[in-house]
């Protein structure tokens, strides 16, 4: 069951990154040949190109997370030796956890505080574009809970046929 709930939320969440990236491709493309063309641009191409950017950064760390793309430097992991490298990667994850709940938490009041402003251009609720942060943060903590005890015991990320560190830090 768990394991179902893994894929699903992995496979939900490339596919949201995928939707996301395409939509702000084709507004700025679509926004680039319009002004170069006619002259005229299209009045909400580059705010809403910039929200869907935020989404996409705050959707995206939690696979970077969980793929090894984010910048690690693990030179003292090596000098610890086994068991003190597992107590190391442990207050890390930790750490991390901790990290994450806060943000989670302290965005959410950023969100409410922020709900009654809107974009100048869309109109939106500038609440919704920062809801992008408490999402972020708690799929970042979901990502960090299920690919904890790997790192932790072993130093490794999650494995993937489809994803390694390097094609995750591109996204």
């Amino acid at each position: 069951m768990l394991n179902r709930f893994e894929r699903v939320l992995v496979a939900g969440n490339r596919w949201l990154l995928i939707i996301l990236l395409l939509a702000m491709a084709c507004i700025v493309f679509a926004n680039v040949v319009l002004r170069y063309t006619t002259g005229d641009s299209i009045v909400w191409a580059e705010e809403v190109a910039r929200h869907l950017m935020i989404w996409g950064t705050f959707l995206g760390a939690g696979l970077v997370l969980r793929f090894g793309g984010h910048v690690a430097i693990d030179n003292l992991h090596h000098t610890l030796g086994p068991a003190g490298a597992r107590w190391m990667r442990g207050l890390i994850v930790v750490g991390l956890g901790i990290f994450f709940l806060v943000m989670a938490w302290f965005s959410m009041q950023y969100v409410w505080a922020t709900r009654f402003q809107t974009t100048p251009a869309t109109d939106i609720a500038f609440a919704w574009i920062y809801s992008a942060m408490p999402v972020g943060f708690l799929l970042l903590f979901a990502h960090l809970l299920f690919m904890a005890r790997g790192y932790v015991r072993d130093g490794r990320y999650v494995e993937s046929d489809e994803m390694d560190a390097e094609s995750a830090a591109s996204l």
